[in-house]
């Protein structure tokens, strides 16, 4: 594994340790996965959910359009956690989940009140409610739209989050990449990133494309421990040719983020996840 690679593990060790100690001091009852080092998840409970945040919970357990975002699967709760501990676990349930971190920012109460936040993301309409889990609809070339699901869109603004996850995703072949219709005319494309004939940053290519259709901006929202991230973010972004949409494409960290959120979501958030 080498430098870049190990970034996203040893915040995931990080993590996960942060949980524990988290869980230790709230009383709470995490469940492990096996491995070293495990996978920290917290079930809900009742009115509450170690997870996330008692404001953005109870906000979250009010909504029913952001309360479905919790039914997504967690795809190795049956191989990594014991049987019977692993039933019913959700994504974002986990301590490493990107998504439970940006519901646990953007559902709480007031977050967008003082208008330093949309300042800070661009955002035009401060009375838009979050979407998360955003069906983009990307124009393909040969009619219709495809499936891309953004992480959330907020107003005139698309985001992407990321936390530990490994990179932006690859394509299975240069055709999944090629099938959408504006992608010549949004990108250089001999210049995109490639691994032999699969292009590189798939999930980036693909919301940059949905901010184009929808004349929206998009931020990829990441931490500053994974300096990784950022640049396959840059190795796509300086592709993007039309200057109006370059302009509208950014990148934020969550630390930057944090400096101009409510006290209490900022103590948390230095708690659990180390961002600070």
């Amino acid at each position: 594994m080498n430098g870049l690679a190990a970034l996203g593990s040893e915040l995931r060790r990080e993590l996960g340790s942060r949980s524990l100690e988290y869980a230790r001091r709230r009383g709470l009852a995490p469940v492990l996965s096996r491995g070293d080092p495990p996978v920290v998840c917290f079930k809900s409970e009742g009115e509450s959910h170690g997870n996330f945040l008692p404001e953005s919970w109870r906000r979250i357990a009010a909504n029913p359009a952001w309360r479905k975002r919790l039914s997504k699967t967690h795809t190795s709760a049956r191989s990594a956690f014991a049987s019977y501990d692993g039933e019913g676990l959700r994504e974002l349930d986990s301590c490493n989940s990107s998504d439970a971190l940006l519901m646990n920012v953007f559902c709480y109460p007031r977050v967008l009140a003082d208008g330093r936040v949309s300042a800070m993301l661009g955002i035009e309409d401060e009375a838009s409610e979050p979407e998360f889990g955003f069906r983009a609809r990307v124009p393909l070339a040969r009619r219709g739209a495809d499936a891309t699901e953004v992480d959330m869109r907020l107003g005139n603004l698309l985001v992407e989050a990321k936390l530990t996850e490994a990179d932006f995703q690859v394509a299975r072949d240069d055709r999944q990449v090629q099938r959408y219709r504006d992608l010549e005319v949004v990108f250089e494309c001999d210049e995109l990133p490639r691994i032999a004939e699969r292009y590189r940053g798939y999930q980036l290519i693909r919301n940059v494309l949905a901010a184009q259709a929808l004349e929206c901006s998009f931020c990829v929202l990441l931490d500053a421990r994974r300096p990784d991230l950022r640049e396959q973010w840059y190795a796509v972004m300086r592709c993007v040719r039309p200057p109006e949409l370059r302009v509208r494409c950014k990148v934020l960290t969550w630390q930057e983020l944090k400096g101009v959120l409510p006290r209490k979501l900022q103590s948390f958030l230095k708690e659990k996840y180390g961002i600070e």
